[in-house]
């Protein structure tokens, strides 16, 4: 609707000026004096949305259509966090007896984290889900079932939409790698998961080293990753002998690289499958963390149930006016 008005008014744009003759001089300037304000608006309206508090992102939100289209954004197949979203919300599906992910073909997908929300911020009308200690503000989290989607809402079992992030590894781990590990499950590593938005483990004893030195590498979750470097920040204050490196994927294959020796420790936002745990891999959970569905800053949908969600993923509804 929108083009469609657009070519209109372009139309009777040329028409008026053909029809001024002489006047196009004035005509000119005014029309090329009207396009230069009109993009000032837009870019001064650009500029303002990366704050969602301000007038002028108000007055943006205020002209979000609901019937246009939906943008579904969804993550690879391999991704933790897309596993545990179909899960969640109902869209993976038995059929013939086994577990099929129903999110629909037409769905954009990314492979991060961070295009993810990239995406999601670059497209008013678009809608997806990230690691809650991923979340900034360039996108938009929405209540889900009435609840905000925070870490104390997460612990006190209010806001439903959680999964565990974890570790995993094979026999014959590496006295340095044993030495992280030991670290990010200590008093010392739980506080570096609190700080950045993720619920620690309860009653966690304070760090001691082993002495070990060497490298180590992890290899994972583009949504465990985030709060990884964090820790592997931190560890190298704790203990300089040891070098991290980490090399961020998805879950699927940080646990194939745990499997096949690629990797020492193997980063899932997922439960491991029983073909990861036959395969030898021993899973240690080291944070809980929420799935934030978010959308634009400029959508003016604050909240959906579970349900909305579903049919949106799903395919049933195409449009926001549907949706909601």
């Amino acid at each position: 609707m929108k083009r469609l008005a657009a070519i209109v008014l372009a139309g009777v744009m040329v028409f008026g000026l053909a029809a001024c003759g002489g006047n196009n001089d004035t005509g000119n300037s005014t029309d090329t004096n009207s396009t230069a304000n009109a993009e000032n608006s837009t870019d001064k309206g650009s500029a303002d949305t990366a704050d969602s508090n301000s007038d002028a992102g108000s007055e943006k939100s205020s002209d979000w259509d609901n019937s246009n289209d939906i943008t579904v954004v969804s993550r690879e197949d391999g991704s933790g966090t897309r596993g545990a979203f179909v899960e969640l919300f109902g869209i993976e599906e038995e059929v013939d007896g086994e577990k099929m992910d129903m999110t629909t073909e037409e769905a954009n997908i990314t492979n991060s984290t961070s295009v993810m929300m990239s995406t999601v911020a670059q497209d008013e009308y678009s809608i997806g889900y990230i690691s809650l200690g991923s979340l900034n503000d360039t996108v938009k989290a929405l209540k889900i079932d009435g609840t905000e989607a925070t870490a104390d809402n997460i612990k006190a079992g209010t806001y439903k939409i959680s999964r565990p992030f974890n570790i995993a590894v094979k026999e014959g781990l590496s006295e340095a790698g044993q030495d992280f590990m030991n670290y990010i499950l200590s008093k010392e590593g739980q506080a570096v998961v609190a700080d950045n938005n993720y619920i620690p483990l309860d009653n966690a004893e304070a760090y001691t080293s082993n002495g070990a030195s060497g490298k180590v590498v992890v290899a994972g979750s583009s949504s465990v990753s985030p709060v990884m470097e964090k820790l592997k920040e931190a560890y190298a204050d704790a203990n300089s002998g040891v070098e991290i490196e980490i090399q961020t994927s998805d879950s699927t294959t940080g646990m194939q690289n745990a499997i096949d020796g690629v990797c020492d420790i193997g980063m899932a936002s997922r439960e491991l499958k029983d073909s990861e745990l036959e395969a030898g891999l021993t899973p240690t959970v080291i944070a809980l963390d929420g799935i934030a569905v978010i959308v634009n800053n400029n959508n003016p949908t604050d909240e959906m149930t579970s349900d909305q969600v579903k049919s949106i993923f799903t395919g049933d509804a195409l449009a926001w006016d549907e949706a909601l």
